[in-house]
């Protein structure tokens, strides 16, 4: 074993303390290592819950970086007074050459701490929507959703979002503390439908699919509550009249699951042109020209009066 010590450092120029460095960090890293897989396979082995084992892999996966850190830097730099010294030293060269990394450090920091949001969350951050699937010391990962695909779907792609963005990008969340989002939908009849009924029917379909989540809802809002000042005093569905151009419209507004959007809708229009469908008195409103005939049409005491030639 001396000869080939001395074999080592008369050719490649190691001294036997680098050697002894070397050999301990190799020894060290791979100690870690098989210590990791050991306990990642204990845990497969007693849940079969994916997201559990995906926090297990996350942490080991952290301490096990840490560790490594710590130890084989104090291998390599005993010649330092003490370990803070050698913590001190490499902390100042990061914030002087990687400080875009140091930054997103800092955000993955924020993320584990204050816990914005979670792997499995919607979530909103600049103008990227998405659902997240992965986090890392220096970025996190989204299954992106909305863009060019309606109501809020997924697309298939992949966003990598670096952690500093939490810093300087506005961020929402649609599942932490109300897991429940509101959605409208406008439906435009004629001036001439009979608009109270059409009213009436929506108010009944609103219930028939909005319903189901206004007692879940209250628990939620009484929850969230206790840790923000959330004030929602009517959850049950609702039907908004306005006016516009071309007839009046009547908006639907009801709580529905993120990720069940377009579903509902789907469900509710189907529920909107059977109805109005058995009603010969209610009718679609769409861009259309037509002549106007007041002093005919108009109500009696409004009309103009014709003119004489």
């Amino acid at each position: 074993m001396q000869d080939f010590i001395q074999w080592i450092q008369m050719n490649l120029g190691l001294t036997a303390t680098v050697q002894t460095n070397i050999f301990t960090s190799a020894i060290v890293i791979l100690l870690l290592i098989v210590t990791r897989r050991i306990v990642l396979i204990f845990v497969n082995r007693k849940t079969q819950d994916i997201g559990i084992r995906y926090r297990w892999r996350k942490t080991t996966s952290y301490i096990t970086f840490g560790l490594a850190v710590l130890i084989v830097g104090s291998v390599w730099f005993r010649g330092f007074q003490s370990l803070t010294t050698y913590l001190g030293l490499v902390s100042a060269g990061i914030a002087i050459a990687l400080q875009t990394p140091l930054v997103n450090l800092a955000g993955w920091f924020f993320i584990i701490w204050r816990r914005p949001f979670i792997v499995g969350d919607r979530i909103e951050i600049g103008t990227v929507r998405g659902d997240v699937i992965d986090q890392r010391i220096f970025m996190f990962s989204l299954m992106e959703i909305g863009n060019w695909v309606d109501a809020e779907q997924s697309t298939g792609r992949v966003i990598h979002v670096p952690n500093g963005k939490v810093f300087s990008e506005p961020l929402a969340n649609y599942t932490d503390g109300f897991q429940y989002i509101w959605n409208e939908i406008p439906v435009l009849i004629t001036f001439e439908s009979n608009w109270q009924k059409a009213k009436e029917i929506l108010f009944e379909v609103a219930g028939n699919r909005g319903e189901e989540f206004t007692d879940s809802a209250e628990r939620q809002i009484k929850q969230a509550a206790s840790k923000m000042m959330i004030y929602l005093n009517k959850l049950t569905p609702i039907v908004y009249t306005t006016v516009k151009d071309h007839g009046v419209m009547l908006t639907m507004r009801y709580l529905c699951n993120p990720r069940r959007r377009r579903g509902s809708e789907q469900e509710i229009w189907e529920d909107i042109l059977t109805a109005f469908g058995d009603c010969p008195d209610i009718d679609f409103a769409y861009p259309t020209q037509r002549h106007y005939l007041n002093h005919i049409e108009g109500k009696e005491e409004a009309r103009a009066k014709a003119e004489s030639r």
